[in-house]
């Protein structure tokens, strides 16, 4: 997704009340009002396919998954915006404003914001206690990277490329990466 700086800063509570009756999903970063601004269409089918490929196990382990319009309570002041976050806490399953204990979050990255996804975000989501996986998945070739949560600070890495098989450890779900770039005609 392409990320423009907002100008306004504000409260949290201030956020919560007004980014809600916005046309535009606004991120919070310690005061900071973020704009999210439309990703490009394979973005968008790689977001659905993931969607697609895990929701069926998900939901027969009584989680709930969300994505593009579901906030993530990260810190308390910070709300984020993943790509799709998915969470077995009881406390979640009747979230209304902001996810709290996301098991797994995904982001497909756009060249353009790579970086934020990879860096703050990243640095933002380890401060979760029960994030087991973060994943990235490429939107401009096929590549999909999985960090999954170890003992103590550590976060092991796992790269998967064409023709590979992802194993999300954290929700018990294998499938062929292929599935994840199915008709995403740029990557064909």
């Amino acid at each position: 997704m392409h990320v423009a700086t907002q100008p306004p800063t504000m409260t949290v509570d201030a956020y919560l009340a007004w980014e809600p009756s916005q046309e535009v999903r606004y991120e919070f970063v310690n005061g900071d009002v973020v704009a999210m601004t439309g990703g490009t269409l394979p973005h968008n089918d790689i977001a659905i396919n993931v969607l697609t490929a895990l929701r069926p196990q998900v939901r027969a382990q009584g989680c709930r998954i969300n994505i593009a319009d579901a906030k993530v309570n990260v810190t308390p002041s910070i709300y984020r915006y993943p790509d799709l976050v998915m969470s077995c806490d009881e406390r979640d399953k009747t979230a209304v404003t902001a996810i709290q204990y996301p098991k797994l979050i995904v982001e497909v990255l756009p060249p353009g914001t790579e970086h934020l996804d990879r860096g703050d975000k990243f640095r933002e989501y380890r401060l979760l206690p029960s994030l087991q996986e973060y994943v990235l998945i490429s939107s401009t070739q096929i590549n999909v990277e999985i960090y999954r949560r170890g003992e103590g600070r550590l976060w092991l890495y796992t790269a998967y490329q064409a023709g590979d098989t992802v194993t999300l450890a954290s929700v018990d779900v294998t499938c062929p990466i292929a599935l994840f770039y199915e008709n995403v005609l740029s990557l064909e």
